[in-house]
């Protein structure tokens, strides 16, 4: 048997201890004698916060996700709040998705909040991720939890913290949270639950936030009866509430995909959770063919995100990426403000530095500003926190996340469901498509083309290789790519941007990250970044070319894609 290192033995051995439950003990004690693989992973390292909470396979150890690991989160997080708010009648939300364990893993979030003189607002079932920051600002609370993995696989489970702006927490209350956590001991942890200060919320909130989502998002489309809709939820936490909002904004013709309708954490008839997967949307195609939909919408189990398809050109029915959603969505949205007088340059748009640089050619031809931030939709949110001066129009990025107005802090897979069918309704009176409106999108601002690449590298020897990559990527840079001439890189670990032409540096005014993008002569992006919340490394590519007229699509499609091919090719990412 593989001998086990002693700080590893060391570490697991200290949950053998009275303060951990037997069942964790029995489970430890059963990995010391027969996995000392699995014990390794367990241990190996203490599960830290990524760029969306803490994420992680469930299981005892310090690397894994339990009501240890989410208790200390959550003890280190009062402390936290006692300290910033003193003299206060501390509230916090909590809501939890449709995974293993997460309505339990709530139950102890909420029991530990109590326990510390917290009054706790718990959704009393599951909810999407965008209700709860909703219901944070919508309660006054002064922060927000949700229990969610997202897309992650079934044995995943996470923890996402919410700030009193309903956003995701950032600089600097996420450091010193976690320095707050780490400053503390298991046995410290209070499991004691004050039921008294424990308060189950439902109707109300849904009531408020399904209004919410209608008034941000209904720009009364005619004809909305005439417009086929197929929606799935993935077994995920959505199907509370989108078909309401639908049917409030007065869309009738709505398909449910029923396999996939009812909540499991199994995920039982996909093999990924993710909207960003085309298989994940097979059934929902499937059921559009049948009924000749117009339009196919999947949100990931969280209801967050969502998938978009709609037919092509000859009727075909073709999943939208996620830039391609944004663009679209953004355009209406800039559209109709422009419409209704209400651009005056006190407006911005939202996006990320892996995301489409189409969205900046949007806000030029518009006149508003396109602020651009790190990977994660609490950016997004923080710019809204930031310039108060500011109207936030909407904004997204391209893992298919899109925010519409700043009632909610975070991406929004209900409200944007109801956009996007806004626009497809529109369209249809129109003469058009939504997928016609994205092509005279492309002829207007330039035919912008992306792809994501994403290598899975699992466990400690995946860290390391991804770890290695980006090494390798930093201290032996491309000179070209595809032919074309790398003329700028920039590096977010150090906050950088080099000409690589002159050897000139200047400072990137954002937060640092791990994230490096290369620039080339021909207007080609490609980003790396490590991923916070996957043991994945991401490769995101952009590459653009003029689009005369409608008639030339297919032809310059054609190149762009042969292009995006031969820089994977000559990346060695196949």
């Amino acid at each position: 048997m593989t001998k086990i290192d002693a700080k590893i033995l060391e570490k697991a051995t200290a949950w053998l201890a009275p303060n951990f439950d037997s069942d964790t003990q029995t489970k430890v004690q059963q990995l010391i004698d027969n996995n000392p693989k699995e014990l390794t992973e367990s241990f190996y390292q203490n599960l830290a916060f990524g760029t969306g909470g803490m994420r992680g396979v469930m299981g005892p150890g310090t690397n894994r996700i339990n009501k240890y690991t989410l208790g200390k989160n959550t003890q280190g997080l009062s402390n936290y709040l006692k300290k910033i708010y003193p003299n206060q009648q501390l509230k916090v939300a909590i809501a939890y998705d449709c995974r293993h364990n997460s309505k339990s893993l709530a139950e102890t979030v909420a029991a530990v909040f109590s326990a510390n003189d917290i009054q706790v607002y718990l959704f009393s079932d599951l909810r999407p991720t965008p209700e709860l920051s909703f219901a944070v600002k919508y309660l006054n609370c002064h922060a927000g939890i949700v229990l969610t993995a997202s897309h992650n696989p079934p044995e995943y489970n996470g923890y996402k913290v919410y700030w009193t702006d309903g956003g995701q927490i950032v600089p600097p209350e996420d450091e010193e949270i976690i320095q707050e956590i780490n400053a503390l001991d298991f046995a410290q942890i209070k499991f004691e639950a004050k039921n008294d200060l424990i308060h189950l919320i439902d109707a109300e909130v849904d009531e408020a936030f399904a209004n919410a989502s209608v008034a941000n998002a209904d720009f009364k489309s005619p004809e909305k009866d005439n417009l086929n809709i197929v929606f799935t939820s993935l077994h995920g936490t959505s199907i509370t509430l989108i078909p309401e909002v639908l049917k409030k904004a007065g869309y009738k013709n709505v398909h449910i995909v029923e396999e996939q309708a009812t909540p499991d954490g199994d995920f039982p008839t996909v093999v990924s959770p993710n909207p960003e997967e085309p298989e994940a949307l097979k059934m929902a195609l499937e059921l559009a063919d049948k009924v000749n939909a117009d339009i196919v919408i999947g949100t990931d189990p969280d209801g967050d995100r969502l998938g978009v398809a709609v037919r092509d050109l000859d009727g075909n029915m073709i999943i939208v990426n996620g830039n391609q959603t944004m663009v679209v969505m953004t355009d209406f949205l800039l559209q109709q403000w422009k419409n209704n007088n209400k651009i005056n340059g006190k407006q911005f748009i939202g996006s990320t530095i892996v995301s489409t640089p189409m969205m900046g050619k949007l806000a030029e031809a518009y006149k508003v500003e396109c602020k651009i931030g790190l990977t994660g939709f609490k950016w997004i949110a923080k710019m809204i926190k930031d310039f108060p001066e500011l109207e936030f129009i909407g904004g997204g990025e391209e893992s298919f996340g899109f925010m519409t107005g700043d009632f909610v802090r975070d991406k929004d897979a209900v409200t944007a469901t109801l956009l996007a069918c806004e626009i497809a309704a529109q369209a249809k009176v129109d003469g058009s498509s939504f997928y016609a409106s994205l092509i005279d999108m492309y002829v207007s601002h330039g035919f912008y083309k992306e792809k994501l690449v994403s290598l899975v590298k699992k466990g400690m020897d995946g860290a390391a290789e991804i770890k290695q990559t980006m090494i390798d990527l930093r201290e032996n840079p491309l000179t070209t790519i595809d032919g074309s001439k790398v003329i700028r890189i920039e590096d977010y670990q150090t906050a950088t941007t080099t000409n690589m032409e002159t050897g000139k540096t200047s400072k990137i005014q954002i937060p640092k990250s791990n994230v490096l993008i290369y620039y080339t002569a021909d207007g080609t992006q490609i980003a790396a970044r490590p991923s916070g919340t996957e043991p994945k490394i991401k490769f995101y590519f952009s590459v653009n070319l003029p689009l005369a007229n409608k008639a030339d699509f297919e032809a310059v499609e054609k190149q762009l894609d042969a292009k995006i091919d031969r820089i994977v090719l000559e990346m060695k990412l196949n």
